[in-house]
Parts: C-alpha cells; structure tokens; sequence
C-alpha cells in the first residue's frame, strides 16, 4: 500500500504543478530531496548538468515543458534540447519543419526560472561509422540537416545497399524520411555546427548498430573530427549504459567526459529517485554560472560523470570534486586509550564508498566503509602513540580517475 501510495504522488507531481509560474502544489520537503547537490570546489562552480534529451519532436513521448518541469524538480542547472534532426517518427502529425521548436517551446516553460539554462541543441543522426552526434550551444538547428527531395534517387540507394535499414522503422513514410536526410553528409551537418561555435559529442559509442560486441571503438571517422577539432567531448554514460572503452577513449584523445541520460520517457519511470535513483549527468566545474563561461569549460574538460553512484572523472577534476565533499575532524582520543575519534562528513549526494589506506587500522570497521549523502558518521583509529596531527589516505571504491583506477584523496588532522 505505501509503495502505490508513493508512485501516486510521484506521478501526481506531472499534474499538480500551476502552469504560469511553474510553482508545485505537493509537499515542498519531497521535491527538494530529489534536488542533486555536489558542493562546489575551491576554484569552481559545480553546474549539474544533462545534455542528452529528447521529446516528442523528436522520438521522445513527452512535450518539452515536462523536460523543463523534470529538470526543476531535480535541480539541474543546465538542460540541453537535443532532438534528432533526421529521426522524426511523429512527422505524421507533427511534421516539425521548424528544428528549433522544441527547444522555443522548452524556454517558454522555463521563461520565470532563473535557476535553469535551457541551451539549444540537436542531435545528428547517420548509420555507421559516423553514428550519434549531439551538437550543443547551436543557434539554429534547422542549418544541420537537410531534406531536399532532389536527394530521393540517393535515398532510395542508400535503401537498397544496407537491406537492414527496412528494420529502422515499419512505417514506410518515416523509415524514407529517415533516409532522405541521412544522405545529406554528416561531414556538411557537422561543419554548420561548428560554425555556429557548438560544442560537439559523440553519443553512445557502444551502441550496437554501430558495435555488435558493445564496446565503443575509435574509427576513423571520428579520428579525424578530432583531428580537425570537430568533435570535443564524449559520452562515457549514458542511460542506463556505461563503457570503460570510450573513457580511455577520451583520456588518450583529449575528450570532454560526459554523461547524459539521453531520456525518452518520463524521468520517473527510467530513474526512481524514491528507491533512491538518479539521472545520470555531468557536473561541469565552471568558472561562472553564465552561457559563456559553462560553455569554455565544457570545451576545456572540466567534467565530472555521476551515474549509478559512480564519479568518474580526470584526476585534475575529480579529486577536487571529492575533497569539497568530504570532509574530517577529530573528535579527540577515547579517554585513557590511543583510539581516535575521526568525524567524516559527506556533503554530495553520492553515497561514499571509502577504502582506508592509511597506516592506521580501524576498530569497528574493516578498512571498507560507507558514507551516505549528505551524512556525517564516526570511525575509530588506533593510532598507537597519542599523536597532535597525522595524515589520513583513502581510496574512495566508486569514484573512477581510468577505467579500473580509484581516486585517492588524503587529510591532514590536528588531534588537539
């Protein structure tokens, strides 16, 4: 009874929320707990951030304003629209001539929020090698595609050499749309994304169709972007998925980490925040909350990934990240032993899973210990002499610097 209680008021929120101001009608604790907070670092704001998402202009299921209302509710700071340009399975009642209408309807819903950027983007849509492409930071999406019947005779051989393509879709008219677009070269779509000065990623590089086996390979097509500066950033996750692969991917070639949802549905229905979920983002370290200064350090590579409780991230940034998180004191030795009392505090929202790798061993724990979110807990160490300060080592189990590689951080504690 509790758990339909709690889908009820999870899925009442999509309609109890006052349309002008954006304001919510439930209790106000339950939406503010959903809200994703990472303290920010010394040097930089922390922008959470999805820049992955799709509606019904595209081949989502929900109109832009839920994505705007969605975002809200989960305290992102900015949200990309990124619709494909190519790919549009409801062209037969909504025929969307207009690429940018999307990303017009979702500012509109967002037009008496300050606490959210709403950034214009697409999403570039070809068979292999060249796959998914997001372009973001774009001002006219409509200048990245193009559906010139003259361009049919094309189509209808791109049809006839990949028999597969019939297997994009059952519906003959979108299934031809598909391909009249898609042979307009990805080379020209990127290009007009660039001289817009997007900021440009390549989605979900294990993606079946473009790898059976599921692992992101570098081909040479995407080598060459970069060789050319076309293509800055990543996806390493992505809904549900994740790939080492394409993390070293970007570290070995200079690639923004990015992490996206990529969401079609309802956010609620892909990622349960009540059974303790969340989307999967990028959390941007930024010298500033403006468009500009968001956009120079997406394109710098100051990113962060949280999925599934994970941080993954280069070391430059993510250490940062975790030392702002963390935090530690000594409460002082047990009364006539050498045992230390150390409060750890964890100011973000992902639980910390901590490995001690100090000197010292722990009285009540093994060297593994939690810290959920926003939560302070105590250990005990057996420091053998009564020391007035020493440092402490951990290696914290699920934030990533490489693929199977664990951050370090370490604190340095005066006892007295």
């Amino acid at each position: 009874m509790k758990k339909i209680l709690i889908n009820f008021l999870i899925l009442s929120l999509y309609s109890l929320a006052d349309g002008e101001a954006g304001s919510l009608s439930l209790d106000k604790e339950i939406i503010e707990d959903r809200k994703i907070l990472f303290p920010n670092t010394k040097e930089y704001f922390v922008i959470i951030s999805d820049l992955h998402t799709h509606s019904i202009f595209s081949d989502g299921h929900v109109w832009p304003n839920i994505r705007v209302e969605e975002a809200l509710r989960d305290g992102l700071d900015v949200l990309a629209i990124t619709e494909h340009l190519e790919y549009q399975p409801h062209i037969e009642f909504l025929p969307n001539k207009n690429r940018n209408d999307a990303y017009k309807e979702a500012l509109q819903a967002n037009k008496n929020n300050e606490d959210l950027l709403v950034i214009n983007g697409a999403e570039i849509t070809r068979i292999p090698p060249a796959g998914h492409i997001n372009a973001i930071f774009i001002q006219d999406a409509n200048l990245l595609f193009n559906d010139d019947e003259s361009n049919i005779p094309l189509a209808q051989e791109l049809l006839r050499q990949y028999p597969e393509a019939a297997s994009w879709e059952e519906n003959k008219t979108i299934r031809d749309y598909y391909a009249l677009t898609s042979v307009w070269p990805v080379e020209k779509a990127v290009n007009a994304a660039q001289a817009q000065g997007a900021f440009i990623f390549w989605n979900h590089s294990w993606w079946t169709p473009q790898s059976p086996q599921g692992i992101s390979v570098l081909t040479d097509f995407h080598k060459k972007l970069i060789q050319e500066n076309k293509l800055h950033g990543i996806e390493i996750a992505n809904g549900i998925n994740y790939s080492d692969e394409a993390f070293q991917i970007a570290i070995d070639n200079d690639l923004t980490i990015i992490g996206t949802s990529d969401v079609h549905n309802l956010i609620d229905w892909d990622y349960s925040f009540y059974k303790g979920k969340h989307r999967p983002v990028t959390l941007i370290l930024s010298k500033g909350k403006t468009e500009n200064s968001i956009k120079e350090a997406l394109f710098e590579g100051r990113t962060v990934v949280w999925f599934k409780n994970n941080l993954i991230g280069l070391e430059k940034n993510l250490v940062p990240l975790l030392k702002n998180s963390l935090s530690m004191k000594s409460l002082g030795y047990q009364v006539g032993t050498s045992i230390l009392e150390i409060e750890i505090e964890n100011k973000s929202d992902a639980n910390m899973l901590i490995k001690n790798l100090s000197k010292f061993t722990l009285t009540q724990n093994t060297n593994f210990f939690e810290v959920d979110r926003h939560s302070k807990r105590i250990i005990e160490l057996k420091t053998i002499d009564l020391l007035k300060e020493l440092e402490l080592l951990f290696s914290i189990e699920n934030a990533f610097i490489a693929p199977n590689e664990n951050a370090q951080v370490n604190f340095f504690i005066k006892t007295e």
